[in-house]
């Protein structure tokens, strides 16, 4: 069965769905309608298509499968869809139009942690369970959200590793890790700020010396200033975080200003497309991802990492490399059919503890909630981009290709 899939944009929507229409159901016949407001338009419409598919193929393949079982009777799953503009305040003020005027009680999350900071306190006023897949600021964990849970690894975690391979890379000339000279470019939103609390960790742990520490213009187009510095104090690693418009302005730029730095370190190089837009450019990149396709995970509803990749492949062809925001979308998704099932109940409180006892392997990792609602089970990988395009997993650095060094 092929899933409802509604989209709404916003200017629209007084029209389709004014306050006088007759509001969706949490469950509608013999379907439930999980709801989620995601960027399709603005700075992060790129990664909010991937969670879309992502959402929409887990959907597809849980239905084509029998769909969900609750009192002995078999639902399908629809997902109702806003389109948040990318602003935090059009992303809160759709959450709420999905649960008081559409009835929606079950909430998949938008993409980013800001936008998931902005609608993640109107799900848990409402004491509606949110399972989302791409908000990692850890400072969404410490809230005291009951409501709350994320199937992904925090954002600490994105970066830090790269820290520790320039480490690994001095003392294996039987040099001080405190020789290593840092140029940071970090957007300013809460995702990008924790990843960068995690690298300046470990920069402090080695005793590294920072020597450009800069944030990315809000729109995301234009890093040259911060290029300029770099060609000209010669770091031993760039490290950048900014989305998937971040690290394509960043690859782009890199590109045209000819810039050659021994270790370059950034998050969403897959989202970005950065090895097919720029595969000169983008040899030799260092990529975090929080799954990948060689994992050897699986479950019964989609098999292996390996199965997923290539029937969300199969479903959408123009990925020669799938990012792993929809992965983690699809893993969401399916955490509620588990814990509808768990349940078996559509109340929302029953939900929510069903959710908060998930203990689970899938193709996706495995998924563990802490009290806080973050996943306490699975780790972030790294992986290294070749001159053919390819992501190489990285696990330390006798892994990698080092320096890189691109003949432009």
């Amino acid at each position: 069965m092929k899933i409802r899939s509604l989209v709404l944009a916003a200017g629209a929507l007084a029209l389709t769905v004014g306050p006088a229409t007759t509001a969706l159901s949490k469950v509608e016949g013999d379907t439930i309608i999980l709801g989620s407001a995601i960027s399709l338009t603005g700075k992060y419409a790129t990664n909010g298509l991937h969670t879309q598919r992502g959402y929409d193929y887990a959907a597809k393949v849980i239905n084509e499968a029998g769909g969900v079982k609750v009192g002995g009777k078999s639902y399908k799953l629809a997902i109702k869809y806003y389109d948040d503009e990318s602003t935090p305040a059009r992303g809160a003020q759709l959450a709420e139009r999905l649960i008081q005027q559409d009835g929606v009680d079950y909430m998949l999350g938008p993409y980013s942690s800001g936008m998931t900071k902005a609608i993640a306190p109107v799900s848990e006023k409402f004491g509606v369970p949110m399972v989302e897949a791409e908000g990692a600021s850890r400072s969404l964990f410490t809230q005291g959200y009951k409501y709350l849970f994320a199937v992904l690894s925090t954002s600490e975690q994105y970066l830090a590793s790269a820290v520790h391979m320039a480490a690994e890379e001095r003392k294996k000339n039987f040099k001080s890790p405190s020789e290593v000279r840092v140029a940071l470019a970090f957007e300013g939103d809460p995702f990008s700020m924790d990843v960068r609390a995690g690298v300046i960790d470990n920069i402090n742990q080695y005793g590294m010396k920072v020597i450009i520490d800069d944030q990315l213009p809000a729109d995301l187009s234009d890093m040259s200033t911060t290029l300029t510095k770099v060609k000209a104090l010669k770091p031993d690693i760039l490290i950048i975080s900014g989305h998937s418009k971040g690290a394509a302005t960043a690859a782009r730029q890199i590109d045209e200003m000819k810039v050659n730095v021994p270790m370059i370190a950034m998050t969403h190089c897959e989202a970005a497309k950065v090895q097919e837009k720029f595969p000169n450019a983008a040899t030799g990149f260092l990529c975090p991802t929080q799954w990948v396709e060689t994992l050897s995970k699986s479950d019964a509803m989609f098999g292996s990492a390996m199965d997923w990749n290539e029937g969300f492949k199969a479903d959408y062809p123009s990925y020669t490399s799938v990012p792993y925001q929809s992965a983690q979308a699809s893993a969401a998704v399916y955490v509620f059919k588990e814990a509808f099932e768990a349940a078996n109940s559509f109340d929302k409180d029953a939900l929510r503890d069903a959710i908060a006892a998930v203990e689970m392997e899938t193709f996706y990792g495995d998924i563990k909630f802490s009290e806080n609602g973050n996943n306490i089970a699975k780790p972030m990988f790294m992986r290294q981009i070749g001159a053919d395009g390819s992501y190489t997993l990285v696990e330390k650095f006798a892994d990698m290709s080092y320096p890189r060094n691109v003949t432009y």
